[in-house]
């Protein structure tokens, strides 16, 4: 780890965030690391608790060979975004450290991201990297540290139930986050807190950071993945996992006619209309299925996408056994609104209420009852093809 310390800078009066409910020491007492990512929503989250009085310590994460991606825009963990956090840190007044997970993130998160785009998938790495390196190994550096919590900028909100702290969406829902946090577990929950989620939106954290004098109030959003700032997936597939590119045939789903061939299944996912240079078609064909095995990519019209179930694994169940039989609405994209669905947990199958286009392998199925998350799954494929693929 490598520490900057700098004295603290007198802060404009501002609003009040009562963010760590539950915490039993006074606030000077309490050691709150914050996970700071070099964006604005991290920044303004230890600028406040310092605000409030917390004890404060930001942690980065370097997660890869940043070198190469100084300058680029939108890449959440770029060498330049290591630069800012610092920077926030250094003028927030709290200790700043850099802890080297590149080698974690390389095994728990690029080389699976490669392996589910050869084995036909459509990825969600920011999930694993919540899921293993975020929530895992920086709440071990966090404790580490003797702190007694955890926080975050991610748009949430951690509320107490009955049984304990739950996590709910956030209060914008269109900023919420959670969708990405379905694997967390009890215990990273008790540890972790989300000051951005109960009442802020992105314009009042923007606000924030510009009445606190923050030099990166207007730094834009991350946009890509941060080990894909250009947006080439393929590209990076082909380096992680050289030689194991291979091309195949794409064939019509219905009349099993070879409609042309392809240059390798990593560039096509679920849904997929652009890009199949597939001329003289008399209607719209999209992707509808990749199949590792046979290397073959199957289109079809829009209606053989329609599907009303789903198949799971890797479920993660906050919830009780019996909230799990009751209406549930489900996510199952990111960007997509709920719809109703019926959950069961003995089969890891979801019985959607209404057919949806394009359910795609290898993203999530997050659970929900009103805003509380329940818990989610990785959607897989179904019957003799999944097993085909779980034995590659």
């Amino acid at each position: 780890m490598s520490s900057e310390n700098s004295s603290c800078p007198i802060f404009d009066p501002g609003p009040s965030l009562s963010s760590l409910v539950g915490m039993s020491k006074p606030k000077d007492r309490t050691r709150v690391v914050v996970a700071m990512s070099g964006g604005v929503d991290s920044a303004v989250t230890a600028a406040l608790l310092k605000e409030e009085g917390y004890d404060v310590i930001g942690l980065t994460m370097q997660l890869y060979d940043h070198g190469a991606m100084v300058g680029k825009a939108g890449a959440c963990c770029a060498g330049r975004d290591i630069h800012d956090a610092r920077t926030v840190a250094a003028q927030i007044g709290v200790p700043h450290y850099v802890v080297d997970y590149e080698g974690s993130f390389r095994e728990s998160v690029m080389e699976p991201f490669a392996d589910s785009y050869l084995a036909g998938e459509t990825p969600i790495p920011c999930i694993l990297c919540n899921q293993t390196v975020k929530f895992r190994d920086l709440i071990q550096a966090a404790k580490d540290l003797e702190a007694d919590c955890l926080a975050t900028g991610h748009y949430v909100r951690r509320v107490m139930g009955a049984n304990g702290p739950e996590l709910h969406r956030a209060a914008d829902h269109k900023r919420d986050q959670s969708y990405f946090l379905f694997t967390m577990t009890p215990d990273q929950l008790d540890f972790l807190r989300f000051p951005l989620g109960d009442v802020l939106d992105k314009t009042e954290t923007r606000a924030h950071a510009a009445r606190l004098g923050l030099k990166i109030a207007s730094k834009p959003d991350s946009q890509d993945i941060c080990f894909v700032p250009d947006g080439d997936y393929a590209a990076v597939v082909a380096k992680i996992r050289p030689n194991m590119v291979q091309g195949g045939e794409i064939v019509h789903c219905e009349t099993q006619q070879v409609l042309g061939q392809h240059e390798g299944i990593i560039h096509y996912t679920v849904g997929q209309r652009k890009g199949l240079d597939l001329g003289g078609l008399k209607e719209p064909l999209y992707v509808v299925r990749v199949e590792p095995f046979t290397r073959r990519v199957y289109v079809g019209p829009r209606s053989a996408l329609m599907q009303m179930t789903v198949y799971l694994s890797g479920i993660n169940w906050l919830g009780t056994s019996e909230e799990s039989t009751q209406p549930l609405m489900v996510k199952l994209r990111s960007a997509q609104q709920p719809v109703e669905a019926m959950l069961d947990l003995a089969t890891s199958c979801a019985t959607l209420l209404s057919p949806q286009f394009a359910v795609a392998p290898g993203q999530a199925a997050v659970f929900y009852q009103g805003d509380r998350l329940m818990g989610g799954g990785w959607i897989t494929r179904s019957g003799e093809e999944h097993k085909k693929s779980a034995s590659l």
